[in-house]
């Protein structure tokens, strides 16, 4: 079902305030504790250091997921997912078939230097 376009905004207020990065995954354990089944990921954002992500990137096995680079929002706000404590978000788009929220990453056509912003 196809939906509207939000409204036109600037730069200055939307992309600019985002810290969005190159990640690559190095570490995968199930998250037990989330609502549904979720993947608990260590991230390496280069000199930005590794951080927590917890995402219901469940259609890829630990696999697939491990050593993938990725994009994520580095400066939200950490929240409680289940039993850790997510400290960023992993940009990702509907896996397709699959429930509402199931995800696939978003990841660079080549592989591109750790901590790099998206511009």
């Amino acid at each position: 079902m196809a939906t509207e376009l939000k409204p036109v905004v600037t730069a200055e207020d939307t992309l600019e305030r985002l810290d969005i990065r190159l990640g690559r995954v190095v570490e995968v354990q199930p998250e037990p504790g989330a609502a549904k089944a979720s993947y608990r990921l260590t991230v390496d954002f280069g000199k930005f250091g590794r951080r927590l992500s917890v995402g219901r990137f469940t259609g890829h096995t630990p696999e697939e997921l491990l050593g993938r680079q990725v994009l994520g929002v580095l400066n939200f706000e950490p929240r409680a997912v289940g039993t850790a404590i997510s400290e960023v978000l992993i940009l990702g788009v509907q896996f397709p078939g699959a429930a509402s929220g199931e995800a696939t990453f978003l990841t660079p056509a080549v592989e591109a230097r750790l901590g790099s912003k998206v511009f």
